[in-house]
């Protein structure tokens, strides 16, 4: 007697029917498991999403050189000497490889304007812990910082090497920050106050995110200053410079390059040099995402495997029930593998049903936690839908073996026996 595949689902629906209340729980164990393990996935990759969007707002291929000091003043500042106009110099020069450098180090002034001062501006952050105001934070560049850093000017003029050179007191303002300190007003011409000075506003950057985003206050909140503006702003020579190679191509020449040459200048026996592609931190950043998906993902698996041995303990039940009913098909020649097929089938197809509304369950999580949390939309990626459903029938059949194996090694005198 072969088994008749439709026939067997046929059966395997009205014993699922059957039993509503039983079925209807059993799901449950299931669909609790896979929509936690789908909004955990979702939402690791939705932080992910979100990590690259400010990545890639600050501009790709990107190289970050840092030279240093072993040599320290009284105050344990870092002593040496001012690299940043050879290394302008020698990158101007690497026209096939090198679109611009800059400074990339960070001042720490007082910056008033009108009522309105960073230090009176408090960090605040959402019940997310999302950056959601405070004051500006202030860098030192050159004339090609928005080279650098994907920037382009929306009002007035950008940095110019004369700035630096010249020693004047001007700054850009970036598409935050203006909103910060004037509000829908136009910056450009007004004077601010940095640690006393007068600073002419002459540029405001675009936008490089949404501005109502949590990430503005990340990405778009700062003050851009000639590097040359240490002298009056406080802070050592610059030893922190980022270079923008022409492209993926170029990186490891312009790498090569920029090494060989400071490799010339500096001395090792008072300091030393690091060059290498900033893309470096990302991919460390998405391991450890990748890590704490992979673990918080296990913790909730342990959800399926508890769903699993109730998939068991269901099907051997069911076995029970069922026995004079396994006993007259032997009788009427079912083979043992006709058996173990129909069993195998049903608790599938309970673990499958219970895999559907677990991925419904795991994809309205995963809107919500992307809206709550990144303020954009996460829908659980094609791999992660399919993943999620063939792992709830790969549970069925994995959990139900056991149960369908007992019924098929059933005597057919024995369960003809049974009441």
């Amino acid at each position: 007697m072969v088994l008749n595949i439709g026939q067997a689902f046929k059966m395997a629906w009205r014993s699922i029917c059957g039993k509503k209340g039983r079925s209807a729980l059993t799901i449950l164990s299931i669909f609790i498991g896979i929509a936690a393990v789908m909004t955990i996935v979702s939402t690791m990759e939705g932080m992910k999403a979100k990590t690259m969007e400010q990545y890639a707002a600050m501009g790709a291929n990107r190289i970050s050189v840092s030279v240093y000091s072993y040599m320290y003043d009284e105050n344990g500042n870092s002593i040496g000497k001012d690299y940043f106009p050879g290394l302008y110099k020698y990158c101007s020069g690497l026209k096939d490889s090198v679109l611009g450098v800059t400074p990339n180090g960070q001042a720490n002034a007082t910056v008033v304007y009108g009522t309105k001062s960073t230090n009176t501006m408090e960090w605040k952050y959402d019940e997310q812990y999302n950056l959601v105001s405070g004051p500006p934070t202030q860098y030192y560049g050159s004339d090609q910082y928005s080279i650098c850093n994907n920037l382009t000017v929306a009002k007035g003029r950008d940095l110019a090497w004369l700035d630096c050179e010249k020693y004047n007191q001007v700054c850009v303002l970036g598409a935050q920050a203006a909103r910060v300190f004037f509000g829908s007003a136009n910056p450009v011409g007004q004077i601010m106050k940095v640690n006393g000075n007068n600073f002419e506003v002459v540029g405001v950057y675009a936008a490089r995110v949404e501005p109502d985003s949590p990430s503005a206050y990340q990405t778009d909140n700062m003050i851009v200053y000639p590097y040359t503006a240490t002298r009056l702003l406080g802070g050592s020579s610059s030893t922190e410079f980022l270079v923008k190679a022409k492209d993926d191509a170029s990186m490891k020449t312009a790498i090569t390059e920029i090494g060989g040459y400071l490799k010339g200048i500096v001395d090792a026996n008072t300091g030393g040099y690091n060059v290498y592609p900033e893309n470096r931190w990302q991919d460390m950043q998405n391991q450890q995402l990748t890590m704490i998906s992979l673990v918080l993902g296990g913790i909730a698996a342990i959800s399926l495997l508890v769903g699993g041995i109730g998939i068991m303990n269901i099907m051997l039940v069911t076995v029970t029930e069922r026995t004079r009913e396994i006993g007259i098909r032997r009788s009427l020649g079912a083979q043992r593998s006709s058996i173990v097929a129909q069993f195998l089938i049903e608790s599938g197809m309970l673990c499958g049903m219970g895999g559907i509304v677990g991925i419904i369950f795991g994809t309205i999580g995963s809107l919500a936690l992307g809206k709550i949390l990144f303020q954009m939309t996460i829908f659980p990626a094609a791999w992660v839908t399919l993943a999620a459903f063939g792992l709830s029938v790969a549970l069925g059949v994995l959990f139900g073996s056991y149960p369908a194996a007992k019924a098929s090694k059933l005597q057919p005198v024995e369960a003809l026996r049974a009441d």
